[in-house]
């Protein structure tokens, strides 16, 4: 289609156009500021030296445009505050990236891959460039080595004795998509890439695994996603529960010999899902968090959002699920079970009977245009509820974990992000879907994991206040497909020096005027918009994707003129 020529061609550009901005920017600025606004497939670090998680990138869907981000976000633990942190050069806007911290020099973020989605999120660019931030400095630099993996998302990467390794992942074009299930290392004395050969049968291609450094300088492979054309225009996905060990014969060098092995670990092991999230765990243990099982039947997909952890016991070649300690958050949880997504929907909920089983919770809740859909939640050792409702005991035990009537465990979730620090995992965000619509989270929930006493809510949100647009049939939807194309301009939360900067350069565009059509805007604006994009393209740029920058600069500015 034309759409889809469109932004194959353009991705790149806009891109372009988007780093010419942002290398306006010639100082490092942080400053206080509101919680990040709601974003999925972020990266989630832990300062390795401060009491701080580093949050960088992003998407944000809102039923009609995919928004893409470059910001960094720096979350101060013991304040509970975040803070915004400006710096010039950044990486492009990207999502589904992968992030390793390095304690050189003060510390070090590496940041490698990932997408940039056009709004109506139908194309993709897939990037294969690889960056550090130095924390002590404050400063971004791209490293740029060749023979380094090809452009990809969904990819998994860990620090491991002075190396990066990168595993799998995918990447999807206009016509056809591959999985991945290469491995390459980058090393950090030398700065240059290997592609690694292991000896032995190592995992299929898939995306979004968890891959697990060990102390002896090993990586551990679990699950993952990936999909496969079985007809025309039909696709069949599965999810991997299979896991690996990539071994390594040497002491972390460029010439170290690896080889790949199945492990065929002991205990209960996660239920098959996709959308899960990992993180080193204390006492030599990794832990894996929520998840989605998607149940395609011929019309439709339901998915099973999940909030459970199951912990791998590396030594031990082991994996059991978490169970919180206390009488206290059993009697929280049982209470709870049935009400923390529906709440979460902002949905009206319907009065069901008591859980049977022991494992699952099913609850029904009705959309506002009438649609009941039946939401599963799984829970290790979940109980039927024999304490009846509302004692003051209960109530006073709420007000301790959060606000009275909320959820103090984190809601069933897909594609959350998690950092630990001291021992204390940290959950930011996520998402689930009640029947079309994705609720994109931005609330922030703890646990101690040495304790594994109780959650704390850290942040709330509520998504009832979340905007939803449904996907619109009219004859404006190319355009507002195009208008998206500026990215992140929606956030309302953006820090008061860039509101202002905005503002200063908005003010000299042309202002749209009363009852002016958009087609009637860009075509009396164009040779503004034209020398805007040109100014920021540079002159080799050619003349027809200069045109096209300018246009959708143009819709993106009647869109939202303020």
């Amino acid at each position: 289609s034309r759409l889809a020529f469109y932004f194959q061609e353009d991705l790149e550009a806009l891109i372009a156009e988007f780093q010419s901005l942002d290398a306006k920017k010639t100082q490092v600025i942080e400053s206080s500021c509101p919680p990040p606004s709601p974003r999925l497939n972020c990266s989630l670090c832990a300062h390795p030296e401060r009491d701080e998680l580093i949050l960088f990138g992003g998407e944000y869907f809102n039923g009609q445009k995919t928004y893409l981000y470059n910001e960094l976000y720096i979350y101060h633990i013991r304040k509970n505050s975040w803070a915004k942190l400006e710096i010039p050069n950044p990486p492009p806007r990207r999502c589904a990236h992968q992030a390793a911290v390095v304690p050189t020099a003060g510390g070090q973020l590496w940041i490698f891959g990932g997408e940039f989605a056009s709004p109506n999120g139908e194309q993709f660019y897939h990037y294969k460039d690889l960056w550090v931030l130095h924390l002590a400095t404050k400063t971004w630099e791209q490293i740029k080595a060749p023979g380094g993996p090809s452009g990809r998302s969904g990819h998994r990467m860990v620090a491991c004795k002075r190396q990066l390794i990168i595993f799998g992942g995918f990447h999807e074009s206009a016509r056809d998509y591959i999985y991945y299930n290469d491995v390459y290392a980058f090393h950090l004395d030398s700065f240059t890439w290997s592609k690694l050969a292991p000896a032995g049968i190592g995992p299929a291609p898939r995306s979004g695994c968890q891959m697990t450094p060990t102390p002896e300088g090993n990586i551990i492979i679990y699950g993952g996603y990936s999909k496969q054309r079985i007809k025309k225009d039909v696709d069949k996905g599965t999810l991997h529960t299979d896991m690996f060990l990539l071994k390594a014969e040497g002491a972390g060098k460029e010439e170290d010999r690896w080889t790949w092995s199945r492990l065929s670990p002991s205990g209960v092991k996660p239920t098959p899902r996709s959308g899960f999230s990992v993180a080193a765990a204390p006492n030599n243990r990794c832990l894996l968090f929520g998840g989605v099982h998607d149940e395609e039947e011929e019309e439709s997909i339901e998915g099973d959002f999940f909030n459970d952890i199951y912990f791998y016991d590396i030594g031990k070649n082991r994996w059991f699920p978490a169970q919180l300690k206390g009488p206290k958050w059993e009697k929280r949880k049982r209470r709870r079970g049935r009400q923390a997504e529906a709440e979460a929907a902002g949905e009206e909920e319907l009065q069901l009977p008591p859980p049977r089983g022991p494992l699952e919770i099913v609850k029904e809740v009705v959309a506002e245009d009438g649609t009941v859909m039946t939401i599963k939640q799984v829970i290790p050792g979940a109980a039927e509820d024999k304490d009846g409702s509302g004692s003051e005991e209960e109530d006073e035990e709420e007000e301790e974990g959060g606000a009275l009537g909320q959820p103090v465990e984190p809601c069933p979730r897909s594609n959350a992000m998690v950092a630990v620090k001291h021992g204390v995992l940290y959950v930011y965000g996520g998402m689930f879907e009640v029947g079309d619509r994705q609720v994109t989270l931005s609330d922030l929930h703890s646990i101690d994991l040495h304790r594994m006493d109780e959650w704390k809510v850290l942040l709330e949100m509520d998504p009832k206040t979340q905007e939803w647009l449904e996907e619109s049939e009219s004859d404006g939807e190319e355009d507002d497909d195009v208008e998206g194309a500026e990215g992140g301009e929606e956030e309302e939360e953006s820090s008061e020096e860039e509101s202002e900067d905005e503002e200063g350069e908005q003010q000299q565009h042309p202002a749209v005027q009363p009852g002016e059509a958009q087609a009637q805007y860009v075509a009396r604006t164009e040779p503004y918009w034209l020398r805007l994009a040109r100014s920021h393209m540079g002159p080799e740029a050619k003349d027809k994707k200069v045109l096209k920058v300018a246009h959708a600069m143009a819709k993106t500015f009647y869109e939202d003129p303020v």
